[in-house]
This record gives C-alpha cells, sequence and structure tokens, in this order.
C-alpha cells in the first residue's frame, strides 16, 4: 500500500517536473544541434574554401531574413533573435573550418551556448505566470473590441497623436471590422469617440492606421483676430480654423494642374447652434482679403451675419426675387467667363489670368501679339440658408453652375443646415464634393460626409450643438488622412464687427472688381439690379444718378409719345375729369384699355419691374395689375408668352417664370 503511494507520488512529482520543463527544453536542443552541425560541417567541408565562403554568406543571410522576419514583433525580441542567430551561425561556420574543438570554439560553445539558450528561458519566465502568459495591453484593448487576433506593428508618437500600424487577420478581418469598433476602443480608452480613428490602407482590405488623439487641443475657442493673408491671392490657401492636433485648418478654392487639384465647390452643412455662422465668416472674410477675387451673396436673412462686410461684396441680395436673378445672371455668366479664358489659352483660372494679359501666350489676337485685355479675377457665388431658394427655384437650381463653373474660374457655396435629399436633389449634392461638415443630427451624418470618411472615425452627430464650430473638412488639397480629424474653426465675437467694418473698406479700395466680361453679362440678365461693387466709376450703363431735366429736355427724345400734347403749364383738370388716382398706371376710373392700349400698359409694366430691379417675373406678380386694370391671370400669362416671343422675356429653369431682358441690351 506504501509502496504503491510512494510510486505514484513520485511519479506525479516526475511528470509535473517534466511538464514545467517541457517549454524551457527547445533553446538547449538547439544548442545541442548547433553542436551536432558543426561537427557534420567540419568533417564535410574542412578543406574546402568554397564552403567556407558559402557557409558565410549564408549566415548573413539568416541574420537578415530573422531580422525581416521580426518587423511585426516587439523590437526586444526582434533584436534577441537576431543576435541569437547570428551567434549560433557564426559558431557553425568557425567549426567547420577549423573543426569545434579548435581554439576558442569549445570554450565559446559552452559558455555562449549556455548564456544563449538561459537568455531565452529567463524571457520565457519572464512572460509567464502562473503557467499562463498574459497578453500586452495592445493585445488586451483589441481583444476587448472584438479584434484579438489583429497585431499592432509600428508606432509612432507624437506630441497629443499616436499613429499605430495594424494588421488584421487575413481571410477572418477587413478594414470595415476595425470601422465598426471605433467606438468601443474610444470607450476603452476612456476617449470621445471623434478622438480615435482608423485610416486603412489603400492597397490593403486587412492593414491601415489606427490614430488616437488623447487630448481635444480645440476645447478653448480661438477667436478671429484678422485675415491670414491680406492682399495674397485667392489661390494661396484659406486659413479658417486648426485641426485638433494644433495644425492650421486650411482649404483652397482655385484649382492647381501642378498639385493635381481642381477648383473646389463648397457645401457648407450644420444644425441649429453648430456654428455655421461663424464659419461662413472665417471662410468669407479669408476671400474678401484677397486681391485678385470678387463674391456674390444671396441671404435671405437679410445680411444678419455679414452686413459689416457689405461693401466689400461684389453683388448682394437679401433672396426671393433677387436670388432668383442671380442664379439667372450665374447661368449666363459662366459660359461668359468660359468663352474669355479659352480665347486667351486658359484651361482653367489662374492667378495670371486675373492680370492684365499682356503676355503674348495669352493673348486673344489671331497674330498672338499682346492683347492687354482686363484681367478676369477670380469668382465665389455664396448662397447663404439655401434652403430657401432651392424651394423657390427647385432642387435642380444649382446643378448645372455647379457642374459648369469650375471651368469657368467660379467657385460656388451652398450653405444650409440639413442637405438630405428633400432639400437637395442627388445631383446637385453630388458636384458639391467639397464639405465643411459641423454638428448635427447623428441621422443626417450620411448626408453631410461621404461614407467612407465615416467609416474612419468622423461623427460630426456625436457634437450636435453642444460644441460650436467644430467640423469636419473634406475638399481637394486636404491629406485624404486629414478628413476624420476634427477641427475648429474661429470664433467671431462683438469685438471683431469693427475689424470686418475695415476690411470691408480695405477691399472697396483695394479689391478686384468684376472685369468687363462677367460684369456685362451680369447686365444682360440682371439690368439694374446688378451694379458691381464701383458701378459709380465704370461706365454710363452703371450710372446711378439723373441729370436735371430742363424744358428742352422734356420736349426731345425722353418724352413719351403719349405726353407729347401735354402743355406742362396748364391748369390739372377738376378733379371729376382727372384719370382715377388709384389706377396702377393712371387708366381712366370704369373704362377698359383697348387691346393695343393694354400692350402697351403690359410694357410699361415690365419697364417699371425693370427699373425696380426686379428682372425675374411671373403671373402672380400682376395681380395688382390685373384688379387695378380688370384683366385675367391667363391673359396676362399669354401676354407674357406674346413678350417672350418678341425678345423681351426669356424663360427661366423655373416653370412659369420669366426673366426680363433689359431694354439697352440686344435681345
Amino acid at each position: 500500500m506504501g509502496s504503491t503511494t510512494r510510486t505514484t507520488t513520485g511519479g506525479s512529482v516526475g511528470a509535473y517536473l517534466l511538464h514545467r520543463a517541457k517549454p524551457h527544453l527547445p533553446p538547449w536542443l538547439g544548442v545541442g544541434g548547433l553542436g551536432l552541425a558543426g561537427t557534420g560541417a567540419h568533417l564535410m567541408w574542412a578543406d574546402s574554401v568554397g564552403a567556407g565562403v558559402g557557409l558565410t554568406l549564408s549566415a548573413v543571410a539568416l541574420t537578415g531574413a530573422t531580422w525581416w522576419a521580426g518587423r511585426e514583433t516587439s523590437a526586444q525580441r526582434r533584436l534577441h533573435s537576431a543576435i541569437t542567430v547570428a551567434a549560433g551561425s557564426a559558431w557553425v561556420t568557425g567549426a567547420a573550418l577549423v573543426g569545434p574543438l579548435s581554439g576558442a570554439l569549445p570554450d565559446a560553445y559552452l559558455m555562449g551556448g549556455a548564456v544563449l539558450a538561459l537568455s531565452w528561458n529567463v524571457r520565457m519566465a519572464l512572460r509567464t505566470s502562473d503557467g499562463a502568459a498574459p497578453e500586452s495591453a495592445d493585445k488586451g484593448l483589441l481583444a476587448k473590441v472584438g479584434l484579438a487576433k489583429a497585431r499592432i506593428g509600428r508606432t509612432e508618437v507624437e506630441p497629443n497623436r499616436v499613429t499605430a500600424a495594424l494588421a488584421l487577420e487575413g481571410g477572418e478581418q477587413t478594414n470595415d471590422d476595425v470601422a465598426r469598433a471605433l467606438v468601443r476602443i474610444a470607450s476603452a480608452l476612456d476617449l470621445p469617440q471623434s478622438a480615435v480613428r482608423y485610416q486603412p490602407s489603400a492597397d490593403s482590405a486587412r492593414r491601415g492606421e489606427l490614430v488616437i488623439v488623447p487630448k481635444d487641443m480645440l476645447g478653448e475657442a480661438q477667436e478671429w483676430e484678422g485675415p491670414s493673408l491680406p492682399g495674397g491671392s485667392i489661390a494661396d490657401p484659406l486659413v479658417i480654423g486648426q485641426y485638433d492636433d494644433g495644425s492650421p485648418l486650411m482649404v483652397w478654392l482655385p484649382g492647381d494642374p501642378d498639385a493635381g487639384r481642381n477648383a473646389s465647390h463648397f457645401l457648407i452643412a450644420g444644425g441649429t447652434g453648430s456654428g455655421k455662422g461663424d464659419a461662413a465668416l472665417n471662410l468669407q472674410t479669408e476671400i474678401l482679403s484677397r486681391r485678385d477675387v470678387v463674391m456674390w451673396l444671396s441671404d435671405p436673412k437679410a445680411f444678419q451675419d455679414f452686413r459689416p462686410l457689405l461693401p466689400a461684396y461684389d453683388w448682394a441680395v437679401e433672396g426671393g426675387t433677387g436670388s432668383e436673378v442671380m442664379v439667372e445672371a450665374l447661368q449666363q455668366v459662366i459660359p461668359a467667363r468660359t468663352g474669355w479664358l479659352g480665347k486667351h489659352s486658359y484651361r482653367q483660372w489662374s492667378v495670371q489670368a486675373a492680370e492684365a494679359q499682356t503676355d503674348p501666350a495669352h493673348s486673344c489676337r489671331p497674330d498672338r501679339t499682346a492683347c492687354r485685355c482686363p484681367g478676369m479675377p477670380y469668382m465665389v457665388a455664396w448662397m447663404e440658408e439655401a434652403a430657401n431658394t432651392l424651394r423657390q427655384l427647385g432642387d435642380d437650381a444649382f446643378t448645372g453652375i455647379a457642374q459648369e463653373a469650375r471651368s469657368a474660374g467660379v467657385s460656388l457655396v451652398v450653405s444650409l443646415q440639413r442637405p438630405s435629399y428633400d432639400q437637395m436633389s442627388t445631383s446637385t449634392r453630388a458636384s458639391l464634393p467639397s464639405v465643411i461638415a459641423l454638428g448635427c443630427d447623428p441621422r443626417d451624418e450620411g448626408f453631410s460626409l461621404p461614407e467612407s470618411v465615416i467609416d474612419q472615425g468622423a461623427h460630426p452627430g456625436a457634437w450636435g450643438n453642444r460644441k460650436p464650430g467644430y467640423c469636419y473638412v473634406v475638399s481637394g488639397g486636404i491629406d485624404p488622412e486629414r478628413y476624420a480629424s476634427p477641427g475648429r474653426t474661429q470664433q467671431f465675437t462683438p469685438r471683431a464687427v469693427s475689424l470686418m467694418e475695415t476690411l470691408a473698406q480695405w477691399a472697396v479700395r483695394n479689391g478686384a472688381t468684376a472685369d468687363p466680361i462677367t460684369a456685362g453679362a451680369a447686365r444682360a440678365v440682371a439690368g439694374r439690379a446688378y451694379s458691381g461693387r464701383h458701378a459709380d466709376t465704370t461706365d454710363e450703363m452703371e450710372q446711378t444718378t439723373v441729370p436735371e431735366q430742363d424744358d428742352e429736355t422734356l420736349t426731345g427724345t425722353l418724352l413719351d409719345p403719349e405726353d407729347a400734347s401735354v402743355d406742362p403749364e396748364q391748369e390739372l383738370p377738376p378733379d371729376g375729369q382727372r384719370d382715377d388716382a388709384g389706377g396702377l398706371f393712371g387708366t381712366d376710373t370704369g373704362r377698359k384699355p383697348s387691346p393695343e392700349e393694354a400692350r402697351q400698359l403690359f410694357a410699361r409694366a415690365l419697364d417699371e419691374f425693370e427699373a425696380a430691379g426686379q428682372m425675374v417675373v411671373g403671373p402672380k406678380d400682376f395681380m395688382d395689375w390685373c384688379d387695378a386694370n380688370g384683366y385675367s391671370r391667363p391673359w396676362v400669362s399669354a401676354r407674357l408668352r406674346d413678350a417672350a416671343m418678341e425678345g423681351r422675356l426669356e424663360p427661366t429653369s423655373t416653370t412659369g417664370r420669366w426673366r426680363i431682358v433689359p431694354a439697352l441690351t440686344p435681345a
């Protein structure tokens, strides 16, 4: 009984010791194998010079291969492995050439081999605890978020930014798995969702870079202190804020063929309280501070945010019919500008196009001598609160403009709260690839940002209106790795008003004015509604003052034919004999005009609309006129069609709306 117990106990102890010793045996077995390999090699190649050279090269190659294979392991393990392989292969080479028992080789084998084997035993012992190898902190984190088989490689640590290469398990995990795990990684690290993002590799579906920004450097708002480059070119970068790592947040509008960048149209999207107004002011003040650009502005909010800048705009309207006229003018300005650029051999707008054309290479003359034509400044058309304009004109109002404007040196900026499909057509949204996406409802993220950027970790819905000015910017000229990096625009406080007014006056004195091609095309559509920033100094068509009239003028060509028989010195008739003062055009009370008189009245009505700057009209604009003159809406619609056939009106892109052709412009 006792003998059996002792045998069992002894067997159990031996089995336990053997079990614990097994993990430590491979290094010692490797040392023994080296001795046998060196002895055998000596017997075969002791007198061979070629074998010595081959063994030496093999040792170098094996060491290099070990170093390369360990590139995704820790630096310590990689170095330890390379040293072990180099020492072992060097001993085998020496033993093969001179014999394993020659010189110091036996001592090196016994002492060096034991040291190498023990070093691996110590390394293994340090990694174990109660027989279980613990995971590293990185592996533990990845295991928590469902990426246990992923491997973290090269890691770069910068101030407030950690970038780690990530390799996923082939055939089992993809970059999409990392995108879905980002919020869990942020939770495990106790960081906001926007602090963790992933940049997938363009060459692999299972590799990318995990970026972690532990400290939010955007928490304290930065006040606007003025434009970044007053007097510079619009081709230079526009600084509108900073990224979360402190670097400047910059965008570009014109294209640059050398940099491979196309001209940009921008969508500015953000919910109420997200800081959309400040984002617009950042971009507008940068634009208006440049020397070679003009801006048109449509703002249905009556310039609530932009009033200090009003003198700087080439043309500004408050929405409604004014915006309708501006959109129609843009549709005429774009082909006119494209034609001018083409005649002067510009494939797209460049800084040189804004200057007088003194270069024969950009001459419009057949003989290719310098034409000295005035330059064409860059142009920005800004549609603020564009949802109102889209509702009035239709969701395709900007589609054609956005698709054609780039080649004309025109950038379109559309600002609205929610760029959803019921606000903006898919075609128009696709024509506005550049976006400044501020805080929004989480359900609207997909309307503001491309899906690929959201997959990288961009989530403006996480901010809502709690972090005004926070934004993501997607645009040409910006490194795609920055698309998912949050930034913050500068804040405009009441202290900025006086500086904005100063900037506007600087623009009036030093900024660009519309070139003759742009101004002429705008006037051909908008007539007096477009005057240009320096309308009082350009040409006679833009004069706003009316010369003093004398009797000779009144009897000349400016006198209405129907008033030719009126004696200005004659007393007015009694009240009963005069025209009814309530009639819109002075027609007699109770007398319906003849067809010819009605046509004349209608023509005068168009003249009055033009004089008032309302260049787009429809039947609803004649309701008062119909009431005063006893005509129906169908009759007005018929007269509108007649006027279009005569060249006085042109149809717009909106059904039932007509554009008045200015009287001084050939139809």
